[in-house]
């Protein structure tokens, strides 16, 4: 197991170091944050009412247990930190299990005096080492940023308890699951569906008298993040409810180990669908066979997008009505937006949120590119009169494509929040305009992902998804972090065109347009002289 741990640690180093430093620095970024936009008792107290008042805003941060500073740096950045850990761990567990079943190597593997346990127990150690070693720079962040040490290392471990919870969940569903792409999605969507259910039970929950702290319903205590949150560091110090999320991983772990006893190797419990007995039209083309293989997560990021729209324009009365009297709140929403009236600037921050998505669904597609490309099912497709350029350019059509539909449900899930609440016909046209430039924004990861994949295969799908995470952190959270305005306009998400007072700002459209243009330019360019990599 040791040389087959030191593999996995060597083979993962670089997307580790990505994933642990990028999560700390993230850590140690919050108190600098609230430290230059709430500074003050009254702006935190401000803003902790208007959360526990507006129960939207509760289901993306955590929970509130006090008007201290770093105390409201908890409840502000301990959900992103505990999203990315789930996040970083289910994909490890995916890709040295699952994964390594698919390409082969698991197989080969076996067939050495290893035992069939002897990987996942490798898999299992690796991903425990990385959740130790980001627990303790998340703690020492923290610490470094002005926190006290013991809820610092509270919180630390509360990160790193999530991480160990969801390298349960992705070993789990690496065995349930066919093929890495099914387990990845289930893993995903567990995440995501957990953390919607703790910011459910949070804005369930009963806030105290002052409006200061929040008692968390009987919802929260059904998901991983509810338990860390409610360790409460720096007020009520729970440190016993690090116990249930080290045992949950235990049991999810143990179980992956006996499912994978009553398996062959290959072989999932979801069993594939039995496809047609004939090939429908529009798999005689390469494009159609792109998007016959991605429409799948196309419609899901569609979803995604339809939600974001009916929420951005539904829910901005309430926000509107919930800061009429609470400064900190919207001095908070103008540093998001630029200064923009609350019900645009409640579309704006939404629609940001859009970018990310439509940005993902592009991101996605052009990975599947160098998925095909790794497990060696695109040379059968390459053998054909099919030239590498079009092969390419096909996955980029389908993706911009993806990104079309993704904005184009956000908008029409606008139009569908406004007529249910009454609101400003006005609304749908920034909401369009804000749409078109978050795709334009969008296009850029993809362009980006293209690139790397034609010079760099191999970091193709840790540096697109680490370029998506870095756009999302500078772009929507780097004005209210308080990060210099040169590292926020790195992110395009951030030099999107916008809508303020009627006025539309093209902002950095051209510089989105252009780079794009470049990028896949140059992609489909390389691409001519560039020989298939088959490994990972």
């Amino acid at each position: 197991m040791t040389i087959l741990l030191g593999q996995r640690l060597r083979r993962d180093a670089r997307q580790l170091v990505l994933w642990i430093v990028g999560t700390a620095l993230l850590a140690a970024m919050g108190n600098i944050a609230v430290a230059d936009a709430f500074g003050t008792e009254q702006a935190r107290v401000g803003l902790l009412a208007a959360a526990i008042g507006n129960p939207v805003i509760l289901l993306f941060r955590g929970l509130p247990s006090g008007a201290d500073q770093d105390q409201v740096v908890i409840f502000l950045i301990l959900p992103v930190l505990m999203f990315l850990a789930a996040l970083m761990n289910t994909f490890l567990a995916v890709r040295h299990t699952r994964a390594e079943e698919e390409q082969g190597r698991a197989e080969l593997v076996s067939a050495t005096p290893a035992s069939r346990t002897t990987p996942l127990m490798a898999t299992i150690a690796h991903g425990l080492l990385a959740d130790v070693v980001l627990a303790v720079l998340v703690s020492l962040a923290f610490i470094a940023s002005g926190l006290g040490a013991g809820g610092s290392f509270l919180a630390g471990s509360a990160v790193g308890g999530v991480g160990v919870s969801f390298l349960g969940v992705g070993l789990v569903a690496g065995q349930i699951m066919r093929t890495s792409r099914g387990a990845n999605a289930l893993a995903v969507w567990t995440v995501t569906a957990l953390f919607l259910i703790c910011g459910f039970g949070n804005a369930l929950g009963t806030p105290s008298d002052d409006l200061q702290r929040m008692e968390s319903s009987w919802l929260t205590w059904l998901s991983p993040f509810g338990w860390a949150e409610n360790t409460r560091a720096f007020d009520d110090d729970v440190w016993w409810l690090l116990l249930p999320l080290i045992g949950l991983g235990a049991v999810l772990a143990g179980a992956a180990l006996a499912l994978q006893s009553v398996r062959d190797l290959g072989e999932g419990f979801v069993a594939s669908r039995r496809g047609r007995e004939g090939a429908g039209r529009m798999l005689a083309s390469p494009t159609g066979l792109v998007w016959r293989l991605t429409r799948g997560g196309i419609l899901g990021w569609a979803v995604g997008g339809l939600l974001v729209g009916i929420l951005a324009t539904s829910l901005s009365g309430v926000i509107d009505e919930f800061t009429q009297d609470n400064q900190a709140m919207r001095d908070m929403i103008a540093q998001m937006t630029g200064g923009a009236d609350t019900a645009s600037a409640t579309v704006a921050v939404f629609f940001a949120m859009l970018g990310v998505l439509a940005a993902c669904c592009a991101v996605q597609i052009a990975c599947h590119a160098r998925q095909e490309e790794a497990h060696g099912t695109a040379e059968p497709v390459l053998s054909t009169p099919i030239a590498r350029v079009r092969w390419l350019a096909d996955y980029v059509a389908v993706a911009a494509i993806g990104i079309v539909l993704v904005v184009g449900a956000a908008v029409a899930g606008a139009a569908i929040g406004i007529a249910a609440d009454g609101g400003d016909a006005d609304l749908l046209g920034e909401a369009t305009v804000m749409g078109a430039g978050q795709a334009a924004a969008a296009a850029v990861f993809l362009a980006s992902t293209a690139l790397v994949f034609v010079v760099a295969p191999r970091l193709t799908i840790p540096l697109a998804w680490t370029l998506v995470m870095l756009g999302l952190v500078f772009g929507l959270f780097g004005p209210l972090f308080g990060f210099p305005d040169w590292l926020v306009d790195l992110s395009p998400i951030a030099q999107a065109p916008t809508v303020s007072g009627g006025e539309v700002e093209l902002r950095g459209l051209w510089w989105l347009l252009a780079v794009t243009a470049a990028g896949l330019g140059a992609a489909l360019a390389l691409m001519r002289r560039r020989e298939l990599v088959a490994t990972s």
